[in-house]
């Protein structure tokens, strides 16, 4: 049967060859069914508009912004991509206001975030004792994070004004020394927009803190007072150590709030604050927009760029060696 078979083959290859394209477009017309059937392909008009959208208006731009910054661009014309340089970046560390602007913006970021996280873990640590009214406490503690920067700056405008709630509430208790130009002397200026931040996020790191509170066994709790363990002792060495996940979390949520604090200060004080009170989000805006230096405002840009990716980097490489991502 096989030597009959193979003379069969030899005498009409034409059909074999027919055979095999048949069997060949059947497995593509297979394939392309199961491409036309898949869920890739079927939730690509949900997924692909979005992704094309943040790829050019996103990513797009911060390229676009990175290539700005080696040219000389005034904001008039078109920019000469011929020329390239590092003229930009090279007049940063002879800058004072970028100096100044750096150094308040790493100060806010450590101030603010560290405060924030204090307050928080406080009023956490009271919420969680099962007091009364908890949610309504709650409620009050996490409201100020629904205000935006622009409504934040303006109400705190009001109570650090000369005769606003804070001189006013001194000068009823007999305080007049204490009573100053909180927004008005360079010295308070940073220091009342690190309050006033604190005051608006400590409710975020409340609720991040109570969650991880109520993340942990009751049986930590009762091993650590059967061990004799005093009140401190417990929150120091059992409690506090099983809340590292969440402060890492609220680090870099603070961080990124204190990088785009720019809304805040610009209602407060205008495009020109001051050095005292000067970040770096302001200075790109009034070297681009206000002195008409694009190429230095998006070498500035780039800096404050890579200060974001410093935060976030290390937290989403955590994040996905741990399989979150």
């Amino acid at each position: 049967m096989d030597s009959l078979r193979n003379s069969l083959r030899r005498l009409n290859p034409l059909s074999e060859t027919a055979t095999e394209q048949s069997q060949g477009t059947q497995t593509q017309g297979s394939l392309a069914g199961r491409l036309r059937d898949s869920d890739f392909v079927e939730s690509m008009p949900f997924w692909l508009p979005p992704t094309l959208l943040v790829l050019l208006f996103v990513y797009g731009a911060i390229a676009w912004n990175i290539a700005i910054s080696f040219t000389g661009w005034s904001g008039l014309g078109q920019p000469e991509y011929t020329d390239l340089s590092l003229e930009m970046y090279r007049q940063l560390p002879a800058d004072q206001n970028f100096r100044a602007s750096l150094w308040n913006t790493i100060l806010l970021l450590i101030t603010f975030t560290g405060s924030s996280l204090v307050v928080g873990l406080g009023l956490a640590l009271l919420v969680d004792r099962k007091i009364r009214f908890e949610n309504t406490f709650r409620t009050i503690y996490l409201l100020p994070m629904a205000l935006s920067f622009v409504v934040t700056a303006i109400f705190w405008s009001w109570m650090y004004a000369s005769n606003g709630v804070i001189n006013t509430t001194l000068n009823v208790f007999g305080l007049d020394l204490l009573t100053h130009n909180w927004i008005g002397n360079p010295q308070f200026k940073l220091a009342a927009v690190i309050v006033a931040l604190i005051w608006q996020f400590s409710g975020y790191c409340m609720i991040v803190y109570l969650a991880g509170l109520r993340a942990i066994p009751d049986e930590h709790y009762e091993a650590a007072r059967i061990d004799g363990a005093s009140t401190l002792k417990l929150y120091w060495r059992v409690i506090i150590p099983q809340l590292r996940s969440s402060t890492i979390g609220a680090v870099v949520v603070l961080m990124v709030f204190a990088l785009k604090a720019f809304d805040f200060i610009y209602v407060m004080f205008g495009t020109n604050p001051g050095r005292s009170v000067d970040i770096l989000a302001v200075t790109m805006y009034r070297e681009a927009f206000s002195s008409s230096q694009w190429a230095y405002g998006a070498a500035i840009a780039v800096v404050l760029f890579a200060l974001a990716l410093t935060i976030i980097g290390p937290y989403a490489y955590t994040q996905y060696k741990r399989g979150a991502l």
